[in-house]
């Protein structure tokens, strides 16, 4: 399932971006990626209620990865930039409550000594996926109509919407009748928590973390939303090579995700979090360099280390930060705090993309990655010092 879903998302987002920027300015590239965050931002909260307080995880999953399948077909009739950029959002809306609903079970699945382990062998299924999509948008996208290949997109997400079906959910269904003031009430709670529910942040130092997470994603989504055309338009790569550039950092994560999750069980989580934090920044500067020689092979070469960079990297935090939080969060609140973590996601996804957006816009691709990287360093120095390891190896 994580395979075949995460393939849908990866081939939709990157022919989407690479559709945009052959229409449209840098800012309308942007644009696309910060209307899907914006979907997570808003939304996130709002699933993890609904998973709750009514405990019928199972159904959400099975739900919202139909919904958000369906949420693409309008483009297999046509495919204009702002109808794009509007499925994109809507895509958003439903791919939330999947990715705080699917996130709980798998940290639940392998109990408190084996969640790191659970969660890194799911993110290697995840990164599979990722694989297949990036390899195979470059091609589609040369031999495929847009309304053509939007319709391939659909079919995976079909097909994951029928392998959710195979899914148990471990945690224990509640009691709560869901109502639309309680709903309201929860939602508040989750975004402007107060009393007992502050105390937690402050205590594990939580809150910091999803502060380091709205920092790092304007760095990092910022860079993902407009990579694709960064890398035909100024680095010089042909689409099939842009493809396989993409797909170097879901292939070493298939491998990284699970040596992590190990990793964490024996380590702990803070560790990780910081040198995923710091690693953003980092790539970003990286990939710059790629623009300074000029012989083709060395740009792949150097654009190919910056996505293995994004995938040791992107692996230390996806596991420490899944793993910290389900070790801190109480039954009830698990995917509330999910939740919370893609609302981070989603909120520095928005913000980052437009930031990247308007800098290449008035100057270039390059000013505005290295621009943005010094947001991910302030993240990772902001986390090192307020959060507290929350997971002590026997």
């Amino acid at each position: 399932m994580g395979i075949s879903r995460v393939a849908c998302g990866s081939l939709f987002g990157t022919a989407m971006a690479l559709y945009i920027g052959e229409q449209g300015s840098p800012f309308a590239v942007s644009l696309a990626y910060a209307a899907f965050s914006f979907g997570l931002f808003v939304f996130a909260p709002v699933w993890g209620a609904i998973a709750d307080i009514t405990g019928r995880r199972r159904a959400i999953l099975i739900g919202t990865a139909l919904l958000s399948t369906l949420a693409i077909a309008p483009l297999t009739l046509t495919a204009s930039v702002p109808l794009q950029i509007a499925c994109r959002g809507l895509f958003a809306v439903f791919t939330a409550g999947f990715q705080s609903v699917i996130l709980t079970i798998v940290s639940e699945s392998g109990g408190e000594s084996g969640r790191g382990r659970s969660i890194g062998f799911y993110s290697s299924a995840r990164s599979s996926g990722a694989i297949s999509g990036r390899l195979f948008v470059g091609y589609l996208v040369g031999v495929l109509v847009p309304t053509d290949l939007y319709l391939v997109v659909v079919g995976f997400g079909l097909v994951a919407t029928l392998l959710t079906l195979r899914i148990s959910d471990p945690t224990p269904p509640s009691e709560q009748t869901l109502t639309a003031g309680r709903l309201l009430g929860e939602v508040r709670g989750r975004l402007l928590p107060g009393g007992a529910r502050r105390e937690l942040f402050e205590r594990t130092g939580l809150g910091w973390l999803y502060v380091g997470i709205v920092l790092r994603n304007m760095t990092e989504k910022g860079f993902i939303s407009v990579v694709p055309v960064f890398l035909v338009a100024d680095v010089g790569l042909s689409n099939v090579v842009m493809g396989a550039v993409l797909a170097v950092s879901p292939a070493v994560r298939v491998v990284s995700m699970y040596g992590f999750g190990r990793l964490s069980d024996s380590i702990g989580r803070k560790k990780l979090i910081v040198g995923g934090l710091a690693g953003s920044g980092v790539q970003a500067l990286v990939v710059v360099l790629a623009l300074v020689p000029d012989g083709q092979f060395a740009r792949i070469g150097i654009s190919s280390t910056a996505f293995f960079v994004h995938a040791v990297t992107f692996s230390m935090l996806t596991v420490g930060t899944i793993a910290f939080v389900a070790d801190v969060a109480p039954v009830d609140r698990e995917s509330e705090l999910m939740g919370l973590r893609s609302t981070a996601r989603g909120l520095g996804g928005v913000l980052g993309p437009l930031v990247v957006g308007v800098l290449a816009t008035r100057f270039d691709y390059a000013t505005a990655f290295v621009c943005t990287s010094v947001l991910a360093f302030v993240a990772a120095g902001l986390v090192g010092r307020t959060l507290t390891e929350s997971f002590s190896p026997e």
